[in-house]
């Protein structure tokens, strides 16, 4: 086991505001919260993981509300990476079988309970100052520079995204979209399939966010850059929690999709 692995863990979390950490050498936050018109529990969990001063591991996993145990299906991938990681030694390499195994291993779990479980998953891995990504579902990940910049982005697993990404419609009708909530690749599926991302360099004051759509149906990516991308980074992942949730209690608004929301966000030095 590697003894310099440290991981902060974020299951059935009520934050008021996010929890900010140095991470790599760089600066962190993460924050979760269940929607704002329910009271059942929040089907979201995250985690931070950090393996070496230049290595760590960011996971986002988004319950299906409309499955069955969509929290458990959410906590059971999440705690399944952090075994993998933790019971792994890198010497500087990659975790990237560890990452696809831990997935693949959950979703063997969540299909294995025969109840119906699903939820979408998004990882980050940095190494050396580079981030690689691994997603299944409509959980994000996005890398923007200090300018305003959108470096990298995920593509959604589902209908309406594909359409975004075909030029069919533009990105605010899309999160409008009376199918916006339908996606064709999950967590707890015989069908599930990893999408890997390729190795892209960070530069200095770029910054990473995961979120899962209770960010990004209520925000955005324009938004979400131009509240991230430069000032205090704590400030700032206030800001933007705040308007997300603003406009998921003003329905006369659009967008607005109450939803639980989790984020975690990464500032480069």
């Amino acid at each position: 086991m590697s003894t310099s692995t440290k991981s902060n863990l974020w299951l059935l979390a009520h934050d008021d505001e996010p929890a900010q950490f140095e991470f790599c050498g760089g600066h962190a936050f993460a924050f979760s919260r269940t929607s704002p018109n329910k009271t059942s529990v929040n089907e979201d969990a995250a985690a931070v993981v950090e393996l070496s001063p230049e290595h760590g591991v960011f996971v986002v996993a988004d319950g299906m509300g409309g499955a069955s145990s969509g929290d458990r299906a959410a906590k059971c991938i999440v705690e399944t990476l952090i075994h993998h990681l933790e019971s792994s030694d890198f010497a500087g390499d990659s975790a990237r079988s560890q990452i696809l195994d831990a997935i693949e291993e959950a979703n063997r779990e969540v299909l294995g309970w025969g109840i119906g479980a699903g939820s979408t998953v998004v990882v980050a891995e940095y190494l050396d100052r580079s981030i690689r990504t691994f997603h299944v579902g409509d959980a994000t990940a996005l890398v923007c520079s200090n300018r305003g910049t959108l470096k990298l982005s995920t593509i959604a697993h589902a209908p309406v995204a594909m359409a975004v990404e075909a030029g069919m419609i533009d990105e605010f009708e899309a999160i409008i979209h009376e199918d916006r909530h339908l996606i064709n690749n999950c967590v707890g599926s015989t069908e599930m399939k990893i999408e890997l991302g390729p190795v892209f360099e960070m530069a200095s004051r770029d910054t990473l966010i995961l979120g899962s759509d209770g960010l990004f149906d209520n925000l955005t990516t324009e938004e979400i850059i131009d509240v991230i991308r430069v000032g205090h980074f704590g400030r700032q992942a206030n800001l933007l929690i705040q308007l997300a949730r603003d406009r998921m209690q003003t329905p006369e608004t659009l967008p607005s999709k109450p939803d639980d929301m989790t984020i975690i966000g990464f500032r480069q030095t």
